[in-house]
């Protein structure tokens, strides 16, 4: 069985990434992992802790109902979010991952944002980019 990463954040973004890795998974009928990664810092306070902890139990929900093998991890670690999806990716020995890309200004649309421009280059596997709906 294969496995399907999926980068999560809660943002638009990162439920377009959720509902095509959720797609992608039952479509190759592999697993599905995933993964919120924050960097900790002075924004990942307590409540945003809660907040984070409430989605992902809700994740949780949605995989179950879909009725797919899946994990669902939450790292405040320290590291880049690019890392942590591409080390997971490649310890899963992944088939794909799943990112959510977010609208840019017109000079935003030069560079994508780091997360993104990293794991498109430097991932093992191939990567689905979805745009989140406006």
């Amino acid at each position: 069985m294969g496995t399907v990463v999926v980068g999560y954040v809660p943002k638009p973004e990162g439920e377009a990434a959720l509902n095509s890795g959720i797609a992608e998974a039952k479509l190759r009928s592999a697993r599905i992992v995933v993964v919120n990664s924050h960097r900790g810092g002075s924004e990942f306070d307590a409540e945003a802790s809660v907040k984070a902890e409430a989605d992902m139990e809700r994740i949780k929900g949605m995989l179950t109902d879909a009725g797919l093998d899946h994990e669902v991890r939450q790292l405040v670690r320290g590291f880049e979010p690019a890392e942590d999806l591409i080390g997971i990716a490649e310890d899963a020995e992944a088939e794909l991952i799943v990112i959510g890309l977010r609208r840019r200004s017109p000079v935003g649309k030069l560079i994508l944002g780091s997360n993104a421009q990293r794991i498109l280059l430097d991932a093992k596997c191939p990567v689905l980019a979805v745009k989140a709906d406006a």
